[in-house]
């Protein structure tokens, strides 16, 4: 995604500068820390490419791309928090590096931060951003109750699951591309449109990465693969297979769920190979390509140039032949 490397510089300078140095040092260092690790920056660019789409200046729209980036990572540090892990990206958690209190604070100090942000337009921009970013805030942690409810679950149908992504993942995806037009100050009907495209490319996406955690290529993942069999989590391959496999297969997939073995290989080999015999990887396949064509449909009805549109276009497109 060459085309993409103009956001991404701007992006990653103006994010190095935008940190408080102040005192107390242990509430700033771990928000520095987290943003230094990296990431896709994915949605931050979203924010930039979308305010480009619509014909303004994307410059225009940096403090609300590090709105949503610090928004994210803020989520990122409760979400290791509350899942005991102690990597992010290859490094050391934030919760794990300080303790688990400065974690928290940390985390709630990147979401005030974020709000901040939104200062620096004028009011009826400002009002706009901070709405729906109120609303993207608030899906994103029922979206989180909604995984977390479902561990404890022995059923979890195809639609809730689907909710559950909706709200954890692709809303921000969503309001990140809506930002972004709000910016630009284009019309209603361009920001709906975009929220929509973005809201189905968010499924997309995360339906893409429960499918590398499990068939993409170890060396370019960037995470152990298998990582969700051996957590037993609820994906769209899981219950995928309990709605397409035979009863014997079924059978084997809830056993081999309550196991914890200290060599989880076999493990990984065993789900692995139930996906793949029960059809739920093509099933996932299809699932994920309905969600892209359903954000490309979308895209048909914005407003904006054409080279606009292939510019939207071949960025879902790259986005879902991704390996990582």
């Amino acid at each position: 995604m060459h085309y993409l490397a103009t956001y991404q510089e701007t992006l990653e300078k103006a994010l190095s500068n935008s940190i408080p140095t102040h005192e107390p040092a242990n509430l700033y260092e771990p928000i520095s820390y987290m943003l230094s690790i990296g990431g896709k920056r994915m949605r931050p660019i979203l924010t930039l490419l979308a305010c480009d789409v619509f014909e303004e200046d994307y410059n225009k729209a940096i403090e609300a791309a590090k709105a949503v980036e610090l928004f994210h990572n803020f989520s990122l540090i409760h979400d290791d928090i509350m899942d005991n892990a102690p990597l992010r990206r290859g490094k050391v958690t934030v919760h794990e590096r300080w303790n688990l209190n400065t974690g928290i604070l940390s985390g709630d100090a990147m979401l005030i931060l974020a709000y901040q942000l939104f200062e620096s337009y004028p009011p009826h921009i400002f009002k706009q951003l901070a709405e729906l970013f109120s609303k993207t805030a608030l899906e994103v942690c029922e979206g989180q109750q909604y995984d977390i409810d479902f561990e404890r679950k022995d059923v979890v149908s195809i639609e809730a699951y689907l909710k559950m992504i909706e709200y954890k993942t692709a809303v921000l995806v969503a309001a990140a591309m809506a930002m972004g037009a709000i910016v630009a100050e284009t019309s209603e009907e361009n920001k709906k449109d975009i929220y929509a495209f973005g809201r189905s490319l968010g499924i997309a996406f995360q339906l893409q990465d429960d499918y590398l955690d499990t068939f993409g290529n170890p060396e370019t993942f960037g995470k152990q693969v298998g990582g969700d069999i051996i957590e037993n989590k609820k994906t769209v391959l899981y219950l995928k297979t309990l709605e397409l496999g035979t009863e014997e297969q079924k059978q084997e997939l809830l056993h081999l769920s309550t196991i914890s073995p200290d060599n989880p290989i076999d493990k990984i080999a065993a789900v692995t190979e139930l996906y793949r015999v029960s059809g739920a990887q093509e099933a996932t396949q299809r699932e994920i390509e309905k969600y892209t064509k359903q954000a490309q449909e979308i895209l048909e009805t914005l407003d904006i140039k054409q080279d606009k549109k292939q510019l939207l276009h071949q960025f879902s497109e790259d986005l879902m032949r991704r390996s990582v």
